[in-house]
Parts: structure tokens; sequence; C-alpha cells
């Protein structure tokens, strides 16, 4: 069983409040728009971490990590992206992933809106964390942390971190 800690659109923002969520998993996973390296570099030291560069991101960032991550974890397949669309509206990249590989889950950052859905279509869970940083035009910082246990999905939980121009650590 691995406990993950899901989150994006930090934007350059690590704080304590963070960080209590990285110290409490067993692998992070950031959806892309970083901002900064210090955010993962920051993670890395405690943590395992996946990560996808985002739209706001630069050279840096889109050198060390890839535009999409495909990967195993325990027996679950999954799919990072940042820029990535909803179901029924995937832009075409994602839509050539999505028909190639067949995950499981299929995770994207950029909207800084929460959701979690099942797209029937692809048969699999659509995560997206909202945003975890400070600037942006979401109220709420929020992330989400599972389990994945073999090939099941549990333990789902959406964590608010505050509201957006508050920090607290």
């Amino acid at each position: 069983m691995k406990k993950i800690l899901l989150l994006s659109d930090t934007h350059g923002h690590i704080d304590n409040s963070i960080l209590k969520y990285v110290k409490q998993a067993d692998e992070v996973w950031h959806a892309g728009d970083i901002g900064d390296l210090n955010v993962t570099d920051t993670i890395e030291k405690l943590k395992p971490l996946k990560a996808v560069y985002g739209n706001i991101d630069g050279q840096e960032a889109r050198v060390t990590f890839p535009e999409f991550q495909h990967f195993y974890c325990e027996k679950v397949q999954v799919l990072m992206t940042h820029i990535g669309g909803n179901p029924g509206r995937y832009n075409p990249k994602v839509r050539e992933a999505l028909s190639k590989s067949f995950p499981k889950i299929f995770i994207c950052g950029h909207s800084h809106i929460l959701k979690v859905m099942q797209d029937k279509k692809y048969n699999h869970l659509h995560m997206n964390p909202g945003a975890a940083g400070v600037q942006g035009f979401h109220k709420i910082r929020t992330m989400l942390r599972f389990e994945i246990n073999g090939a099941k999905i549990e333990n789902l939980e959406a964590i608010e971190l505050g509201i957006r121009g508050s920090v607290k650590d």
C-alpha cells in the first residue's frame, strides 16, 4: 500500500501546511505549474516525487520534468499531465495518450479547481487536485491524498489548506 499526496499549481509556493502532508505520504505527485524548482527540491528531500511541468514553468522545470508522466503505482496505471481538460472535453494530445495507455487514473492540474470524477468513456478516475499555491483565482488552496492498495484506490480525501491569500505556518 502507498499513501499518495497529489498537488498542483504551487506557483513557486511551499509552506509548512503543505510539508505537513508531504511528511505523511509515501510519494508525492505534482501535476505542474511548479513555479520554482525550490518547491520540488524541498519535496524531494523528504519523499519520492513524480512531477510534470506546467504552462508557467520555465526551461529549468521543462528540462527536469516531462510534459506527461506515465507510470504504475502498485497495480494502478497512472497518466499525469498539467493541461488535460475534463471528461468529454480533453485536448487532442490527452485524447491520444488516453487512447494508447488506458490508465486507471488520469491526473491534470491547470484549472485551479479540485475535481474527482469517473470518466466512463475512457474508464478511469479523473483527478485534479486544485491549486496548493497562493497565486491564482481559486479561493481555497487544495490538494488530494489517497492510498493505492494493489489495484484499489482507497481513502480519497480532499485537503483544504485555507484561503488563497493566507498562509498558516
